[in-house]
């Protein structure tokens, strides 16, 4: 009885440690497809992941490689503008420079909305004579918009020269022009107005006053004597002639004395203005012809 009791125990118990080995097997094949199953999914997402990190890679080269196709085609154009600007802003700042350096000078000026429009003032011996103005347009290239300048003064010669090289030179120049100009006209002015009475006939002259020819008859030891004198000025940006003559317009011959006179007088009319000329023959005695007054 004891041994069938035995025997039935043993049987139980053997029997529950198959249930327990077989709990063991599932649980373990159960954790197996848990963990199969996770790393299948993750398998997956992983390569969602470097799928989507690629396509990226590429989407990013693509980008980069239009950007510098674009760059390339561009940016010459874009430093050619910054650099035509950093231009363009320097030669304003250098007229300004300008424009102050020379305000003492008979050169002012104003900037305007296109670049500067640049006044010369002329002047002689003290005198203030007659203003001009150019118009810049500052830009790559300087050009001249507007001005007051003379057609005879030759403004497009220096504008080809200097303009866009130098502009001081350029400036300096053509104040050269103008006030050796109006320097000029001057002088022929105060003849025609402080003289006119002592000259045999009216004042010749060019619209550049660069040739005077006038007969003027010069008295003295009761002897009145004509003189003819041609005034060239070879050097436009002078007030002074290069060449002087003085012919005798009378019919007989000069004696030693006037001779003298006449060679004395193409000295003057070379080293002083002409007016001061008309002045200094007063002064030394000599007495134009009062006849010639009507």
């Amino acid at each position: 009885m004891e041994w069938a009791n035995d025997k039935s125990k043993g049987g139980v118990l053997a029997h529950l440690e198959r249930l327990e080995m077989q709990t063991k097997r599932s649980c373990k094949n159960l954790e197996d497809m848990q963990r199969e199953t996770v790393e299948s999914a993750l398998g997956t997402k992983i390569h969602q992941l470097q799928g989507l990190r690629d396509r990226l890679r590429a989407e990013v080269k693509h980008r980069q490689a239009r950007v510098k196709a674009s760059t390339a085609s561009v940016e010459p154009d874009q430093t050619l503008e910054v650099d035509e600007q950093e231009a363009v802003e320097g030669k304003q700042e250098n007229m300004k420079a300008i424009l102050q350096a020379y305000r003492f000078t008979g050169l002012s000026g104003k900037l305007t909305s296109r670049g500067v429009c640049v006044c010369i003032s002329t002047a002689f011996e003290g005198n203030l004579l007659d203003s001009y103005f150019v118009d810049l347009i500052i830009q790559k290239p300087l050009r001249i918009h507007h001005h007051s300048i003379p057609v005879f003064i030759p403004l497009e010669e220096l504008s080809a020269k200097y303009l866009q090289t130098d502009i001081q030179h350029f400036l300096f120049c053509l104040c050269e022009y103008l006030n050796a100009y109006a320097g000029r006209k001057y002088q022929a002015d105060q003849l025609q107005s402080d003289f006119a009475g002592f000259l045999a006939g009216p004042l010749r002259r060019n619209s550049l006053c660069n040739l005077l020819s006038f007969t003027y008859k010069v008295e003295a030891d009761g002897q009145s004597f004509p003189f003819c004198a041609r005034l060239l000025y070879k050097d436009l940006t002078t007030t002074l002639p290069t060449d002087v003559t003085i012919t005798y317009q009378g019919t007989d011959a000069l004696s030693t004395s006037w001779e003298e006179q006449r060679a004395s007088h193409e000295n003057l009319f070379l080293t002083k203005p002409l007016h001061q000329v008309f002045t200094s023959f007063t002064r030394k005695g000599e007495k134009l012809d009062m006849s010639l007054v009507s």
